[in-house]
């Protein structure tokens, strides 16, 4: 008999989005295998077709575009969380962004196919489902609304009291990136008191 899968952090951040049953739980686990990530590696690349979502049970992750040669971060991701390719998850096509490890990272894939089955085949998933979509849309709202209006010294401020452990934890170069300000900037505005 093979030990049975230990993920506290996601079953804990999954249920604070909404109270998914062990059964539905068990669904998930079911359909996990493990991956070990190291510092800089990517779980997902531009123009692949993988087909993987990854939960993160420890470590964080960032995603980006490369535009012009320049790498441009959209997001953060922390234990708990799941990153995938959105262009493979509700388009089909390749990923036009990436998703690397920003630390070492734990994590566990379940298929993309296998991960739309559940969602739309089990109601407490498809809720959890809808929950973090929402608050992953209001993230994003909330943060256009703070790039295109709060001075660079504001937008960090906000960043940091939303994010305290990105804060911590992420390059400067890659925080600097996702606020739409210098590195040389946000080294500054970091030095004030």
């Amino acid at each position: 008999m093979t030990a049975p899968i230990q993920i506290p952090n996601l079953i804990a951040v999954m249920r604070k989005a909404w109270p998914i049953s062990d059964r539905s739980l068990a669904k998930i686990i079911d359909l996990l295998t493990p991956h070990d990530f190291a510092k800089r590696q990517a779980l997902v690349s531009e123009g692949s077709t993988d087909g993987q979502a990854y939960f993160i049970e420890t470590g964080m992750t960032r995603s980006y575009w490369v535009v012009y040669g320049e790498e441009i971060t959209t997001s953060f991701s922390t234990e708990g969380t799941l990153v995938f390719s959105m262009d493979e998850m509700y388009y089909g096509t390749p990923s036009e962004e990436y998703v690397e490890a920003v630390e070492p990272v734990k994590a566990w894939s379940i298929s993309i196919d296998e991960l739309r089955q559940l969602i739309t085949s089990d109601m407490d998933l498809c809720n959890w489902w809808c929950i973090i979509h929402q608050n992953e849309y209001r993230r994003i709202h909330r943060s256009h609304k703070e790039r295109l209006t709060l001075p660079a010294q504001e937008r960090y401020r906000e960043f940091a009291r939303q994010f305290p452990d990105v804060c911590r934890r992420a390059r400067l170069t890659d925080i600097a990136s996702y606020l739409g300000i210098t590195p040389a900037t946000l080294s500054r505005i970091r030095s004030i008191k």
